[in-house]
């Protein structure tokens, strides 16, 4: 596709690389820890991660921080506004916070050679960038990649990569100092990108605010206004020169011309601090958006150019949930590049996905082979919390569900995925431990606020597919308050799919009340399942919908009274198909729910 190259493996860390995925002993385990350290313009942020299989694909953090220091800023005399070196007191407080971090990385375990500085536009267009790496050297025994330009997109492209299953589209990394654009596919594993790695443009945050500054300062509004215009004119050549020099493949230009536009996946604090006022937009004055994670918030075309809306609210908000001042005084300059996106992309932009990932994420991400980072997200940060005889209520959990219809449309929403179900059966049973007062809603906040929400890579409708599930397998009783919580969250997803994770929950429960202690005997199972698609449903015989049958063994006497327990409690997957109960009142979606329990020889 265009001579689009495989990213492939990082070998700047060794042979801990090629262990990723395989066996671990115990003891081996400092082998996967990574220390990492990106020096970006903005700030300096500190992390060590455990690489260590099964849970690699989600590079759980262990330590996390952020040094507030502008490597950016600090070139620039506050009086003048003349480029000067970096100056030897910031020298010394990015030292001294290095230092403290090797501290950290010794008490965690991280080896030396496992401690990984990296260092992007800011250092590297610095006046004293060989004296600067020079006394980091000195001081601290570590050595600094510095990245360049192309290279810097590349790692960026790679940290989006990592905050998604699957990605098909446009990918920008906005920093402080520089912005960086090119194509992104990562698929099963592998990800392409443009066989020109990225195009890097000194439009960062920090960088446009400043240049906007000076092409202002000293002029008429009339001579600024055209100053500006001139400006931006020179933009909107370069993006559209760069898209033209990406050798974007046919098959991303072709779904851009059917769905009026590219999808942009977004990362860098620039980005992050747009995506943020999105947040905010739509969590305030009666908009109850329900998960304020960054990482797989989506926002369409008309909000995400709604340049003035967000420039308004950073101008006038009180406080604004992770949007700093520095932030807020780069709005504009961020608004002013969003209006020459939305000029420069041919085709227009669809969407835009935010994404946590940046260089951390993308230098470990690098180092994971394909068949890690195929692995889904959701999946494998559940895998921990599945039953003894997972597989088994997997496959029980399935047989209620119909196959697609080989006469008709009907078919189980694609949306709500194996991955998403898998995840489902594998947190069945999280808190079963808890009170009714309390097991569904906190079952409810699990993905955005509890257990699950640290789990890098799993999008918000996956998230809140994931939360309905298990609210229901708790019998969907909330206490007034927790209400608001799930019809937002229901906001983010379908009528259709919000019906199934409504039946689909209730098989939960009902599986949950069988195998209470999740183990499963597959040479005697208690119950076997199915589901099929009738129309004949109903007193009249004229409703369409499922007809489910839990068919238990038949045995001579049952002094447990399996039969009679479980038609105690087939009648709440029946309530879900009552038409009252359907999603959006009578006139909304939902179907028809006939259950039966019948006594067979099960072999």
């Amino acid at each position: 596709m265009g001579g689009a190259p495989d990213i492939s493996l990082d070998l700047q860390w060794g042979p801990a690389v090629n262990g990723v995925g395989l066996g671990l002993q115990s003891e081996e385990r400092c082998d996967y820890l990574r220390g990492v350290v990106d020096m970006g313009s903005n700030g300096i942020r500190f992390s060590v991660s455990n690489l260590a299989p099964p849970t690699a694909r989600i590079l759980p953090t262990l330590y996390v921080n952020r040094v507030d220091i502008s490597l950016y800023d600090a070139q620039f005399d506050p009086r003048t506004g003349v480029r000067v070196p970096i100056p030897p007191p910031i020298i010394e407080a990015v030292i001294a916070a290095l230092l403290r971090f090797q501290i950290i990385c010794k008490e965690l375990s991280v080896s030396d050679n496992c401690i990984r500085v990296i260092a992007t536009e800011a250092t590297r267009t610095a006046i004293n960038s060989d004296e600067f790496l020079q006394a980091i050297k000195v001081s601290t025994g570590l050595s600094v990649d510095l990245l360049f330009k192309e290279e810097e997109g590349r790692i960026g492209a790679l940290g989006i990569a990592s905050g998604f299953s699957d990605i098909q589209g446009l990918a920008m990394d906005l920093g402080g100092g520089s912005a960086q654009i090119t194509w992104l596919i990562s698929q099963s594993g592998n990800i392409r990108l443009s066989p020109k790695g990225s195009f890097s443009f000194p439009y960062g945050a920090a960088a446009l605010t400043r240049k906007l500054a000076e092409l202002k300062e000293g002029k008429s509004k009339k001579e600024a206004d055209e100053a500006v215009a001139e400006f931006r004119k020179e933009m909107v050549a370069n993006f559209v020169d760069a898209y033209n020099h990406l050798q974007v493949p046919q098959e991303l230009v072709e779904r851009a011309q059917r769905e009026d536009g590219f999808p942009l996946y977004l990362s860098g604090g620039g980005f992050r601090g747009w995506g943020y006022l999105l947040l905010y937009v739509n969590q305030v004055h009666g908009r109850h958006y329900p998960i304020s994670l960054i990482n797989g918030f989506s926002a369409q075309k008309e909000q995400f150019e709604d340049t003035k809306v967000l420039k308004d609210v950073a101008r006038n908000a009180c406080e604004i949930f992770r949007v700093s001042d520095r932030r807020r005084i780069q709005v504009p300059a961020v608004a002013f590049l969003v209006n020459v996106l939305a000029e420069a992309i041919p085709h227009g932009i669809k969407e835009a996905h935010f994404c946590q990932g940046g260089v951390r994420e993308g230098v470990l991400f690098q180092e994971l082979l394909p068949s890690i980072r195929r692995q889904d997200p959701l999946e494998v940060a559940t895998m921990r919390f599945a039953p003894p005889s997972g597989d088994a209520i997997l496959n029980l959990l399935i047989s209620g569900i119909p196959k697609h219809s080989q006469t008709s449309s009907k078919r189980f929403p694609e949306s709500i995925s194996s991955q998403v179900i898998g995840s489902f059966v594998q947190t069945l049973y999280v808190h079963s431990i808890m009170s009714k007062e309390s097991a569904s809603t906190a079952a409810l906040y699990s993905t955005s606020t509890g257990i699950m929400s640290s789990t890098h890579g799993v999008s918000h409708s996956d998230r809140a597919r994931l939360a309905l599930l298990l609210e229901e397998r708790y019998e969907g009783e909330l206490p007034p308050r927790e209400v608001d919580f799930k019809n937002s969250l229901r906001q983010l997803l379908t009528p259709e799919e919000v019906w199934w994770t409504r039946y689909v929950g209730k098989l939960g429960l009902l599986i949950s009340k069988i195998y209470p202690a999740g183990v499963v005997d597959e040479a005697k199972p208690r119950v076997v399942l199915s589901a099929a698609w009738a129309s004949n449903l109903g007193k009249r015989k004229d409703k369409q919908g499922l007809e489910v049958t839990w068919t238990i063994q038949k045995v001579r006497r049952d002094p447990a009274k399996l039969k009679e327990a479980l038609e105690d409690h087939v009648g709440i997957m029946h309530k879900v198909g009552k038409r009252k109960n359907w999603i959006g009142g009578e006139d909304g979606w939902g179907m028809a729910v006939d259950v039966k329990v019948v006594e067979e020889d099960i072999l």
